[in-house]
């Protein structure tokens, strides 16, 4: 009897560790998969990301939760992201504070370019230099002269140090030699109500968050940041053009995991939301709102990170960028 007992047993325990593997190779993904966006709810890389998320979680048969997570310039998500778990359930929204502007910060707890792994390129969008109604500035060369004659007295709004707002402000001041004041926020949509409120009279703002505002019209539209005019506002020039030539910021906004992910994750994240990013509908209204699909293989969002680490790093060494 004793004998029948123990044998069950070990056979029990054998058939047990059989299945360990087998529960271990469930396939991906069996439970939510959590999208982080490293900023305040309501700017473009909220939008952008939920856009995605809604329409790949029925692609993946799990939910997509999108979880607002600001601070520190959009690295509190990222670091988040790159400490946590490499299965492919954790990704953020990353942007040109950490693909691009990390030489800004000198205190990081990681290392973007090492921590996490870029799964696909999502999209770019022109910012457009927006100001307050009451500014009395309808054009580049008058903003210019404005704050020529107040030095010190304009204020910027940006989603935080290191952001494309940032970045693209600093740029446009170190080109122009203009002279106002950096004020920082947790995220685009704090600082655009703050631009609509009139506690700040510049905002470099994504097209695609723009336009609802433009219509309000609460804001004036100067000029485009990007190399040509865009469709969604064609009499609007750009930066160049307006009489800063050479100058061209254009944020793009990449997903990624945290580095050490399996490839076959990784690559089928990037197959699902490339298909998502081909959608007909996504792609008409993103290009409504100036803002244009990317994707692509994880390869070529390396590249692309890469490239404008390279190009900010420069800009930010020349310009003598600091953060506030």
């Amino acid at each position: 009897m004793l004998k029948r007992t123990f044998h069950r047993t070990v056979l029990a325990l054998g058939l047990g560790a059989l299945a360990l593997p087998v529960l271990a190779q469930d396939t991906y993904p069996s439970r939510p998969i959590k999208l982080v966006v490293p900023y305040a709810a309501g700017g473009p890389a909220d939008m952008l990301a939920r856009m995605v998320g809604e329409r790949l979680a029925p692609r993946l048969g799990q939910p997509v939760v999108i979880e607002n997570k600001p601070g520190t310039g959009g690295h509190t998500g990222a670091e988040q992201v790159a400490k946590g778990a490499p299965d492919g359930y954790t990704l953020v929204l990353a942007t040109i504070a950490h693909n691009g502007a990390v030489k800004l910060y000198n205190n990081l707890r990681y290392d973007p370019a090492k921590d996490l792994q870029p799964v696909i390129l999502v999209a770019e969008s022109p910012s457009v230099l927006l100001v307050n109604q009451s500014v009395p500035a309808n054009s580049v060369k008058e903003l210019l002269a404005l704050a020529q004659s107040k030095p010190g007295q304009l204020s910027y709004g940006s989603a935080g140090n290191g952001s494309a707002m940032h970045m693209a402000a600093e740029l446009f001041r170190y080109m122009t030699k203009v002279d106002y004041v950096h004020v920082p926020y947790r995220g685009g949509a704090p600082a655009m109500a703050d631009l609509l409120g009139g506690q700040i009279q510049l905002l470099f703002e994504s097209l695609g968050t723009a336009h609802p505002h433009l219509k309000s019209g609460k804001v004036r539209a100067i000029a485009v940041t990007g190399t040509q005019r865009d469709p969604s506002l064609p009499d609007v020039p750009t930066v160049a053009e307006a009489g800063v030539p050479g100058y061209a910021s254009v944020p793009w906004y990449t997903i990624s995991a945290p580095a050490g992910v399996p490839a076959a994750v990784v690559n089928k994240l990037n197959a699902e939301i490339n298909a998502v990013l081909k959608a007909p509908d996504l792609v008409e209204r993103w290009h409504a709102q100036g803002v244009v699909a990317l994707g692509g293989t994880p390869a070529d969002a390396l590249k692309r990170n890469q490239m404008e680490t390279t190009k900010w790093n420069a800009v930010i060494t020349t310009a003598n960028i600091k953060v506030d």
